[in-house]
Order: C-alpha cells, then structure tokens, then sequence
C-alpha cells in the first residue's frame, strides 16, 4: 500500500514553505508527475510542458512526428555562427514502469522527504537531466551569453522500449540532418562516490528471444524432447556465460561494468493448462555487450548454443541490432569520442558521451524507490552551466572553416 498523500507532492513528503523551494527543483518536481509511462506515456503531456517551456527561454520548438503518436521536440538557440556543427542535449522524455507497491510513496507524485531526496520514476533516468539542460540554457540567456555554435535541445520519445519510434527513426529523416551536428551529450549513470561517470563507447543492447518448440502431450506422461528440456539448456547456457562475465568483472581490477557483457533473464513465456505439455516455450534475455567483442563472433556463440539446446531451437532480436564497426577511446582535455555505427542501413558517426552529473547518489534507474537529491540535482545544472559555453564554443575544427 501507498501511504496516504499529503497535498501534491504526496503522502509522508516535507512541505516547502511557500517561496523557499528552489524554482529548478520546483520544475524537476511539476516535470516528474508527467506520467509519461510505459505501456501508455502521456507524451501530449511532456509536449505541451517542453513548449511552455521553449517560450520561456524564448526559443523556437520544432515537433517532428516521427510516427503517429511519436513526436520529437527540438528546442533550438542559433549561435552566431550557425554554418558551424552544433551541440546537441539529447533526453528522454518517456519512463520504465513501475510496481507501486513496493514504492515508500507515490512514484508520480515527486514526493521530497526530510533530507531533500526527491522520488519518483525517471528522477535519475532522465528527467532530470531535461530539467538540468533547460534550466542551464535559462541561467545563460538570462545572463546575456550566446555561443558561436548553435546548441538544439532534443527531446525523444520511446527510449525505454527500444527507441523505434524515436531516435531510431528520427535519424532517417532529413530534420535530423539539418540539425548539423558537431558533437552530442546524452544520458549517463549516478555515481555512489564523488565522483562523476562519463560513458564514451556504450554498450550495444541485444535483446532476444530464444523460441524453444517441442513435443505437447498430457502433464501425466514422460514426454520426450519437451520445450521445456529445451528451454532449460538454453537458460543454463546463458546463464553459465553470465557467471563467467561475473566472474571476469570481480576478479579484475582493471575491469568496469562497460568492459564485460552482462546477461539478464527477464521473461519466460509457455503453457496454457497443468495438465498439458505445451509446443513451444519463450524465454528472453537482455545482453548489454562492450564494442571490444566482435558481434559476429558473439552471435555465432548463440547460434551454437540454441542446437546445443535441441532441434528447431530458433532466435531472434526485439529491435534493431546496433552493429559497432569502429570505435576509438579519447581523452576528455584533448579530444572528442566517435563510434560509428550501423543502425538499419543508416551509419552514423556523431562524437558523443553519456553523461548525467549525479554523484554522491546511488544507481537507482529502472529500480524501485529511485530518487534524486534536490542539492545533487542543483549542482549538475551549474556542471552544464560550465559545460555547454565549453562545448558551444569550440574554435572551427578541419573542415569547418
């Protein structure tokens, strides 16, 4: 059960004395109750919310529908040179679900407690970082600054299930390539430390299903080559190579989370009745695999492991694979990242980190009780107040002059 609500921000939350809440946090707050949720987000919400907010900042907000219900905001400052590439603020605008019933309050409710952690789902993942890069861009108007390179804000939906209809398909079309640009920011990871994470060659997300048929009959017989044999060695493969990845990561201390493959079971599907073996059992798995592997190789080893399991064992992919074909490390002072990929037969080769300035806080995304601290929150809007002038005033690199 939840408890009770107390007044909008909900039940067991303090109560900010009128005028003594920050405004930013204030916004985060109000953009946090938006239930842009899967399976149903209210995206004419967060549209009508980002172009209340594009007036604000006297700026321009072009909606690209890239799919009936799918729009893409982009929210544009033009530098003084607009011939140069452009720095892009990449977001999110939709949400993972959630099980309210293991949530201390109302996860729609932005509820801040007594030491100033606000919860509510996409606190960390990433509505914060929306609010962060509009309320920076607000504190730089505001103080008169304008930059050689034009800055787009953009704001996609549809992240969370895959990005098919958003970013994916945003790519293919001619008003992202007007966009011109030069370099991207996008979503990164809390930090437990002091510390902040940046992330320079993601990880490439497979998500699969592994189909296991098999012969039906009644629950009271000794069935053989059943799905359900066939679906035990498949989890057990995977699940073996996922210990191993474990093992790998603990084992090594030179080793991050970004440098092993990591392996979850996330759904199992099959059956209709007790007393019937069923034809066919599911089971899907989400793999977040380094650009150091070779994708080839990697799924002939799932190749090999679905005959292993039985005959007719088949897979397939829920989206898009993202097929890396280069990449190349950097150094944050002397140069900028670049991976270049493959993504339905349109290769791009944006230099781009995933960032989001959360330290001191622990990695809650898709968790229950996610939360983010009000000052922690406050503190990464002066980071980008520093950032963007940086990245925005970048001097004509080759070929921009």
């Amino acid at each position: 059960m939840l408890p009770d609500k107390d007044g909008p921000s909900g039940g067991g939350g303090v109560q900010d004395s009128p005028g003594t809440e920050d405004p930013s946090v204030t916004l985060f707050r109000e953009y946090l109750r938006l239930k842009t949720v899967h399976p149903e987000p209210d995206y004419d919400a967060a549209i009508r919310f980002l172009e209340r907010m594009a007036e604000e900042l006297g700026l321009p907000m072009k909606k690209v529908e890239v799919c009936p219900g799918r729009v893409v905001a982009v929210i544009t400052w033009v530098g003084s040179r607009p011939e140069l590439k452009s720095v892009v603020l990449n977001s999110h605008t939709d949400v993972v679900p959630v099980y309210e019933g293991h949530w201390k309050y109302d996860p729609f409710a932005a509820v801040k407690d007594a030491d100033g952690n606000i919860y509510g789902r996409g606190s960390q993942d990433m509505k914060c970082v929306t609010i962060q890069y509009i309320e920076a861009i607000r504190r730089l108007k505001a103080a008169g600054k304008r930059f050689s390179r034009t800055i787009h804000l953009t704001f996609v939906p549809d992240e969370e299930v895959g990005g098919h209809k958003g970013m994916e398909t945003f790519v293919k079309l001619p008003e992202f390539h007007k966009l011109n640009i030069g370099f991207a920011l996008d979503e990164g990871l809390a930090n437990p430390t002091n510390a902040y994470t940046v992330f320079y060659g993601e990880r490439n997300p497979w998500w699969i299903t592994v189909r296991c048929p098999g012969s039906p009959g009644h629950g009271s017989r000794f069935v053989e080559n059943t799905a359900a044999e066939k679906l035990q060695r498949v989890i057990n493969s995977f699940l073996e190579f996922r210990e191993k990845e474990k093992h790998r990561l603990n084992t090594s201390e030179c080793f991050t989370l970004g440098d092993v493959t990591t392996v979850n079971m996330t759904m199992v599907k099959g059956g209709v009745a007790y007393n019937m073996v069923p034809a066919e059992m599911d089971v899907s798995f989400d793999l977040r695999i380094p650009p150091t592997v070779n994708l080839q190789e990697f799924e002939e080893k799932i190749k090999a492991w679905c005959k292993e399991a039985g005959e007719d064992v088949t897979y397939d992919f829920a989206q898009v694979r993202f097929i890396f074909t280069h990449q190349t490390q950097f150094q944050l002072a002397s140069s900028h990242p670049r991976t270049h990929c493959k993504v339905s037969g349109v290769t791009t080769g944006l230099p781009a980190i995933g960032f989001s300035p959360m330290n001191l806080t622990p990695i809650l995304l898709h968790d229950h009780n996610e939360y983010l601290n009000e000052q922690v929150f406050l503190r990464g809007i002066q980071v980008y107040e520093r950032l963007v002038p940086a990245l925005a005033s970048v001097p004509p690199l080759s070929g921009e002059e």
